[in-house]
């Protein structure tokens, strides 16, 4: 009897992570190949399909494909396109060429964040939730808003991009090319120049005065904190008060019954989550106060980005 799953793909600027989902979330043949961003997308696509091939001969287990469901940088989930992602030098990419090369079952794509929401939904904290935001905070800020148990992707496939909202109108250059976007705040990156900030601002004594920006990351400043750096503490309230803020514009539009946080800096645990809450509230219109839980995300990190893009499309076909 044949063991019915779909392929997970989530396509990131150094590795693509792949495996085989089943409609409980187990996982099969979890495995990575390097993106290689510097090549057409062709060469990616054709390397990913014969590697999976080799490992399902090899496994000797009968699976039945069911769907392919895709996350990745700056995917459109209408387009069923990746449009100018960055770390990739793909510019405009139709998928439906790629992947019918090798398959005819049903795809879908969407970018990591939204994925990650839907992996939240069907198999981690999200569970039985129907209006809930994922943040995802890594080297940025993605964001995945469900209402009604569906993602928003707007009327060009693109909504929900709140690490985009601008927090300081003069404030922090972005990647994206604007200045003060919340992810250039509240993210591994943006808390590291929170660090560099503070030192200029304050005499305290702290490690981060010996290192250089390129010398530390997110997991020093966490641990700082928890031997009571005050240089790393300062920098965990501020990036929670703006997260906070953000935050609580955010459930002012869709009224979520939890916000999960997920990613690098979530790991922070209490030192973000304590701090975010409590300024949340201070900000929240009043209707809204003591309703909205914040919540980090229980999904092991390791698959966690495998099992959104299996979500993705087990999510499509469990509600045709």
């Amino acid at each position: 009897m044949s063991i019915k799953v779909v392929l997970g793909i989530d396509i990131g600027g150094t590795n693509t992570v792949f495996g085989l989902i089943d409609k409980e979330g187990k996982d099969y043949l979890v495995d990575s190949i390097p993106t290689n961003g510097n090549l057409p997308p062709d060469d990616l696509f054709k390397r990913l399909f014969i590697r999976i091939d080799e490992l399902i001969r090899q496994a000797e287990i009968d699976f039945e494909i069911m769907g392919i469901g895709i996350g990745a940088p700056n995917a459109n989930y209408f387009k069923k396109t990746i449009e100018y992602p960055p770390n990739l030098s793909w510019g405009y990419v139709e998928l439906e060429e790629f992947i019918r090369k090798f398959y005819t079952q049903p795809f879908a794509v969407t970018n990591d964040a939204n994925a990650a929401a839907l992996g939240e939904m069907h198999y981690g904290v999200a569970k039985g939730l129907k209006d809930f935001i994922v943040i995802t905070l890594g080297t940025g800020l993605g964001s995945g808003i469900v209402v009604n148990g569906n993602l928003v992707y707007g009327h060009d496939g693109f909504a929900g991009e709140i690490g985009h909202t601008v927090v300081f109108p003069d404030g922090r250059e972005c990647g994206c090319g604007k200045k003060g976007c919340l992810e250039t705040y509240v993210s591994a990156s943006g808390i590291k120049r929170t660090v560099f900030e503070l030192l200029s601002r304050y005499n305290y004594d702290s490690r981060f005065r010996r290192l250089s920006f390129e010398e530390f990351d997110a997991k020093m400043i966490t641990q700082a904190a928890l031997e009571g750096d005050k240089i790393a503490l300062k920098a965990f309230d501020f990036t929670a008060k703006v997260l906070g803020m953000k935050l609580a514009d955010a459930v002012a539009h869709t009224s979520p019954e939890a916000i999960i946080l997920f990613g690098g800096l979530a790991n922070a645990g209490e030192l973000i989550t304590t701090p975010t809450k409590k300024y949340m509230e201070e900000y929240l219109f009043h209707v809204f106060k003591n309703k909205v839980k914040i919540l980090k995300s229980e999904l092991n990190e390791g698959k966690s980005a495998v099992l959104g893009a299996a979500a993705l499309i087990w999510h499509e076909l469990l509600n045709k």
